[in-house]
């Protein structure tokens, strides 16, 4: 006797899209039968043509609770991934106060989130200025990596790194094969825009800074061996030398972000637009694109930075840098993958399986025995208008508004139960992938 069956005429598996039964039982997927297998089940419900996937998993989302809870908690956060089909999401070391960047912050930021996820948690590290010290703590207190910027932040209790003190980390970490996440924009390269207008932004940060930064975190990763990610690419210019670098067998993977990918320079006409690295030319987006295909970016992840709406005031030169994408990711990357020949197949390589992969999570992101049976039951054929008022997140600023998507959520299962009845989320640990 299964927990529930759930039938649909196009399951995404890990071997292809094809009628599938899916039977759950205590939390976990049981069997993967065809479409019409006898199979005693205590609820069964049949999607008939809505699409079965997994469900998503986001490990690029800034929480910020506690300390800045007025941009986003954990209760919004966790509903709007589940209003989008994310499952699980890992959770950013900023902006929230204090910053993890010790066993003490982890702590607080458990106790912070404790009882009001709608969807699983786990937490990266933070790898700062004179912190050393923790970085192995945190991994044997659970975080799945440690993020690192080479310029500033934003927030200045998350400062930057020296290229040596990246070196000094990297070394630290291969003694335990800790991850090392970074935000690649050399500083060298970076200006004050010359004014309040989106070109002057773009111009401010151009795509040298970023592929300079790459490179120099590359010769790195080669030099020491340590496993390397890097967040949020999109300049064009850094995938040569990725490519060339994973070439070689440096252990190097890259990811790319919604916004990167469906919205382009010319459209950003509010400061909803303003994200750093910018979002840059139609062209650029073209070769993002790409990259995803030849496999040189492996994820495509939100970070969902969202703020107060008075940050978000003023003009390019002074409102806060961020797009809130969270609930959005999945249509948003369906409606444009779509129009250039990719499949459902596709987007969940990208947006379930390799962010899954990339922090070890081999139980999520995938239709397989013996994975938790987060699902999401999805018409790729539905449209909708954005509208703010329709979006879960604390402050429901968004770049896409009015935008027409294609592809709606109808259904989210966590762990084999309806996502909304309850806040189930567990938080994900790294040792031991799980805690209640």
């Amino acid at each position: 006797m299964h927990d529930l069956v759930i039938r649909s005429r196009r399951v995404v598996l890990p071997e292809g899209i094809r009628p599938a039964a899916i039977a759950v039982r205590d939390g976990r997927i049981a069997a993967v039968e065809p479409y019409a297998a006898e199979l005693a089940a205590r609820t069964t419900t049949d999607v008939a043509d809505l699409v079965l996937l997994p469900g998503l998993v986001d490990s690029h989302v800034h929480v910020n609770e506690p300390g800045r809870t007025e941009w986003e908690g954990f209760a919004t956060a966790t509903r709007a991934a589940a209003a989008g089909g994310v499952t699980t999401i890992i959770d950013m070391p900023l902006n929230s106060l204090p910053p993890t960047v010790d066993v003490p912050a982890l702590a607080a930021k458990r106790a912070a989130a404790a009882g009001q996820c709608q969807v699983d948690v786990g937490f990266w590290g933070g790898a700062i200025p004179g912190n050393l010290k923790w970085l192995r703590p945190l991994h044997e207190s659970g975080v799945f990596g440690f993020k690192c910027f080479l310029s500033p932040s934003g927030v200045d209790e998350f400062p930057p790194l020296t290229l040596p003190e990246i070196e000094a980390v990297m070394t630290e970490l291969v003694a335990f094969d800790g991850l090392l996440i970074v935000h690649a924009e050399d500083p060298g390269r970076l200006g004050e825009p010359a004014d309040g207008s989106y070109d002057a932004f773009l111009e401010s940060r151009p795509g040298a800074a970023e592929s300079a930064a790459v490179q120099a975190i590359l010769a790195l990763a080669e030099q020491t061996g340590a496993r390397t990610h890097i967040l949020h690419v999109s300049a064009a210019d850094c995938l040569a030398p990725l490519a060339a670098a994973q070439a070689r067998g440096v252990r190097i993977t890259a990811e790319t972000c919604p916004h990167y990918l469906t919205l382009a320079a010319a459209e950003a006409h509010t400061t909803a637009f303003k994200c750093c690295p910018p979002i840059r030319d139609s062209a650029n987006q073209d070769a993002l694109w790409q990259g995803l295909a030849d496999g040189v970016l492996c994820c495509v992840v939100s970070d969902h930075s969202p703020c107060p709406p008075a940050m978000k005031e003023g003009d390019f030169a002074s409102a806060w840098g961020g797009v809130s994408s969270l609930q959005l990711g999945l249509p948003a990357v369906w409606t444009a993958a779509r129009a250039r020949g990719f499949g459902l197949e596709d987007i969940v390589r990208w947006m379930a399986e390799a962010p899954a992969d990339l922090v070890g999570l081999t139980h999520k992101g995938r239709i397989a025995v013996g994975c938790d049976a987060d699902l999401v039951a999805f018409d790729p054929d539905a449209a909708f208008t954005v509208e703010p008022a329709a979006l879960q997140h604390k402050n429901p600023i968004t770049a896409y508004q009015g935008r027409e998507l294609s592809g709606v959520v109808q259904s989210t299962w966590l762990r084999g139960a309806v996502v909304g009845e309850r806040p189930a989320g567990r938080f994900i640990d790294a040792t031991i992938h799980e805690k209640s």
